[in-house]
């Protein structure tokens, strides 16, 4: 989810809406074919990608007060995939522990 711009992160952040802008638009197209259409947007997560200052200050901004981690962001994609989210389409799921 494009929460927050902060210089420095243009492309990125203009990358992310335009995802964000796809799920839902897409989610309208296929739906009458009963697809659903859904994205997941991380936070900061504990994989070899995160960088050592979002490991020092994301327990600090975050409610739930840690780093998230990738069977946090596993259990919403399977979530998803199944067939309890039949009725989910056109979603971003944010699962960043509480940011915003």
């Amino acid at each position: 989810m494009v929460l927050q711009g902060r210089p420095g992160v243009a492309l990125y952040a203009a990358s992310k809406a335009a995802v964000e802008q796809f799920v839902k638009i897409l989610a309208k197209e296929v739906g009458h074919r009963k697809v659903t259409v859904n994205a997941v947007a991380p936070g900061p997560t504990d994989t070899a990608m995160v960088s050592q200052l979002s490991r020092d200050t994301a327990p600090a901004i975050t409610p739930l007060g840690r780093l998230g981690q990738p069977s946090d962001i596993a259990d919403v994609a399977a979530f998803l995939v199944s067939e309890d989210a039949h009725w989910v389409t056109g979603q971003v799921i944010g699962v960043n522990g509480g940011i915003v």
